[in-house]
């Protein structure tokens, strides 16, 4: 098995800041617009952009909102292994308003499907975006696309890219794995 570093650190950052200014353009003061990340792992990239927009932008109303979508998958029944549903937090309303989903990876487009569907529960928004930090361009399965990229990759399918957050995992890295 052989890992080579897609983006370090640094990169990261400056990535993460370039996505909060597009964020701006498009959004302005956030007031029509919420975020919510992907569980698992979108939801330390959502974290870490409203951190951003809130404390170098100043903007202070970003609604933040987390969204599993387990039990929305269409593969949740064909793995060995019992899943485990992560937390849906979404306390604010957002029937009309701006949505942006974000993930770290995006692949096949499964989990943005099962997403689309979950977020039905809460009502009916206004528009939906998507932000990834890797979007995996020639994996897909179904016909989802980004609004927002952080770095597009092309990676054959045995390899996979793996997203370290220091939150958990020490420092922000990005990596391809060869297996």
């Amino acid at each position: 098995m052989s890992k080579k570093t897609l983006l370090n650190s640094k990169e990261i950052h400056i990535i993460l800041h370039r996505l909060a200014c597009q964020l701006i353009e498009n959004h302005n003061s956030f007031e029509k617009t919420v975020v919510i990340g992907i569980q698992p792992r979108g939801v330390h990239l959502a974290k870490r952009l409203v951190s951003i927009l809130q404390n170098d932008y100043n903007i202070s109303k970003v609604k933040l909102g987390q969204l599993d979508i387990t039990f929305y998958r269409d593969d949740f029944r064909r793995r060995e292994a019992p899943l485990e549903a992560s937390k849906t937090t979404i306390d604010f309303i957002i029937e009309g308003k701006n949505v942006v989903f974000i993930d770290d990876v995006l692949y096949s487009g499964r989990s943005i499907r099962a997403a689309l569907t979950a977020i039905q529960s809460f009502g009916r928004p206004e528009n939906i975006e998507l932000l990834v930090l890797i979007d995996r361009r020639f994996s897909r399965h179904l016909p989802i696309q980004p609004d927002y990229t952080g770095r597009q990759v092309d990676v054959i399918n045995k390899e996979k890219v793996t997203v370290h957050w220091k939150e958990n995992d020490k420092k922000d890295a990005v990596y391809i794995i060869n297996n």
